[in-house]
């Protein structure tokens, strides 16, 4: 609960006012009881008018001071509760966004989306609950049988019997019930995932008609979660009978013992009457810790599960230089005997790297699927940390540079081009929130998409669809490409990020990158491409089987040669 309390803790005050109206309603509600006793014993036993209209005065008076108690209690619950879960949704979005690769593949994108919302609202409701209503219920059973024994100890001795029994009892259903709604949480992240594909993936689903396969899974995610539900629910509720019979002995008791003592003479009728009223006080105060219970088990199951993202442990910025000389300066690349193993798992997809990348040149990344090529990239920005060996950057280790300085002087395009739904020209700035229109359409020209955008109807307002659905794949790349050079990237390192442009557009796009003097990585499978870079780095299976120029591997390297000739022809090779 140690989350709960940390975002509560600014709301302090209005929480503790909440608190005190709370013990208002609850000091009339203990009252009450006793007064109605009075009323009967003074009043109605006496056939004292006079007493009836004072005890009953007073017992007005004081049901109008708890419901305006109430309804002031009811604000300051409700902004409490409002704020912690506003508080708590931009913490959890801000550790999201600082959030590696490593934490990213951690967490799915659905298991976060219920934990933004399902599992925060679940906290939010309990916290609301807590303040109104479920604080009292506890008091009420404590008040009620201390009251019980003011007004008559031989009568409220039941209370000693069965209160404790029913608490302990509680606290086993609380316990059991906590785990089963865990299982509940994450049976709901099971359907939003497969929600969360359908919805993404529907075109393909439609083009290789998987519709009743889709159907079949997604009834098999939602079976289990209504099962879940459901033996969640029963293992709760079936605790209020064992809670309501014992309450019900407990009446019965009071009522043949009570009669006894008023035919005996020891124990008035206004006694009895507080005492049963107080009984049932407890009583429904009891049954409604079959609610509390259900209420917190999720709530416990719900910050149990933002507390493991709040908190997870990322990529640390273990930055050790100054501010003002942190800012990378020429962008040159070294790796030095570097291994990369992916968290959670044992093999080395990275091993033993070293080579150099000089200020302003540009490399070529070449290999087959799964060589590391990838990978390669996604440990220059921090996106994972090396495994073994050290990378640095101007000849200092990247880890002496701030994650926001590293990551700004960096324009990196990655394998799949991701568009924001928004305008054209927002897209292209946000690789440069401050940008200029002048600065846009370069970057635009640049990136050889500038022609395309001013066919659009609306040119650079023209609105992207969720995911660029409304352009094609090249359009979308290059668009991604205008948003890396729009930041003037030291480095610059394209994921194969010109795949869907013909020869032509690609060509003239490494030209034009040209002025912006970055140091350029680029993956890539065209050899047409790789011969324009300064050199050619050949992964294979997370080692480097060679470096160099074109025409070095063409002459030294047998695996280039197959890939040339896979390409161009064996008339190629020789040729060159």
């Amino acid at each position: 609960m140690r989350t709960v309390l940390t975002f509560l803790k600014p709301y302090k005050l209005s929480a503790i006012v909440a608190f005190l109206l709370m013990l208002i309603e609850l000091a009339v509600e203990l009252l009450l009881p006793f007064f109605l006793g009075k009323m009967i014993n003074e009043g109605v036993v006496n056939k004292d008018l006079n007493n009836i209209i004072m005890w009953g005065s007073i017992m007005i008076g004081l049901a109008i001071i708890a419901f305006i108690a109430g309804i002031i209690n009811s604000f300051y619950a409700s902004h409490v509760s409002w704020r912690f879960a506003y508080d708590m949704r931009e913490k959890l979005f801000t550790k999201i966004q600082a959030f590696s690769f490593a934490n990213l593949n951690k967490y799915p994108t659905s298991s976060l989306m219920t934990r933004f919302t399902n599992d925060i609202r679940q906290i939010q409701n309990t916290i609301y609950m807590i303040l109104r209503i479920m604080s009292k219920a506890p008091l009420i059973v404590v008040g009620g049988v201390m009251m019980a024994f003011i007004v008559n100890a031989k009568l409220a001795v039941i209370f000693i019997i069965t209160v404790p029994l029913l608490v302990g009892f509680i606290l086993w259903v609380l316990k059991v019930a906590g785990r089963l709604f865990n299982h509940v949480q994450k049976s709901v992240d099971k359907v939003n995932q497969v929600m969360q594909e359908n919805l993404a993936g529907m075109r393909l689903i439609k083009a290789f008609s998987r519709r009743n396969y889709e159907e079949h899974r997604f009834m098999d995610a939602n079976r289990t979660l209504a099962n879940r539900t459901r033996i969640a629910f029963q293992f709760v509720e079936a605790s209020m009978p064992v809670l309501l019979f014992v309450m019900n002995l407990s009446l019965i008791f009071i009522i043949w013992f009570g009669n006894s003592q008023v035919i005996t003479g020891t124990a008035t009728v206004g006694d009895v009457v507080a005492i049963i009223n107080y009984a049932l006080r407890v009583s429904m105060s009891i049954s409604m810790f079959t609610f509390i219970t259900m209420a917190f088990s999720r709530m416990k199951a719900s910050t149990e599960r933002v507390s493991e993202v709040l908190y997870a442990e990322d990529v640390k910025d273990e930055s050790t230089v100054e501010p003002a000389s942190a800012s990378i300066q020429d962008g040159a690349i070294s790796f030095n005997k570097v291994s990369f193993i992916y968290p959670e798992n044992d093999k080395a997809v990275i091993k033993n790297i070293s080579f150099h990348v000089k200020k302003g040149e540009r490399l070529a990344v070449m290999g087959a699927t799964g060589s590391g090529k990838t990978s390669l990239f996604q440990l220059i920005p921090r996106l994972y940390d090396v495994t073994k060996g050290k990378i640095t950057i101007d000849e200092k280790e990247i880890t002496t540079y701030s994650l926001e300085k590293l990551r700004n002087s960096i324009g990196y395009v990655p394998q799949t081009p991701l568009l924001f739904t928004g305008s054209i020209k927002e897209n292209i700035s946000w690789g440069k929130p401050d940008a200029t229109d002048e600065e846009i359409i370069q970057a635009a020209k640049d990136a050889q998409i500038h022609e395309t955008i001013m066919n659009l109807e609306q040119q650079y307002e023209t609105k992207v669809g969720q995911k660029g659905v409304n352009l094609s794949g090249g359009q979308k790349q290059r668009i991604s490409i205008a948003r890396a050079l729009i930041r003037q990237p030291k480095i610059l390192m394209l994921d194969d990020s010109t795949s869907a442009l013909d020869l032509t557009t690609e060509a003239k796009l490494l030209q034009a990158i040209e002025k912006y003097n970055s140091t350029t990585l680029v993956i890539t499978q065209k050899i047409a491409t790789a011969i324009s870079a300064d050199r050619i780095l050949l992964l294979d299976e997370g080692k480097i089987l060679a470096i160099g120029s074109h025409q070095i591997l063409l002459n030294s390297c047998e695996l280039y040669q197959e890939i040339v000739d896979s390409q161009f022809g064996e008339e190629f090779s020789y040729a060159k």
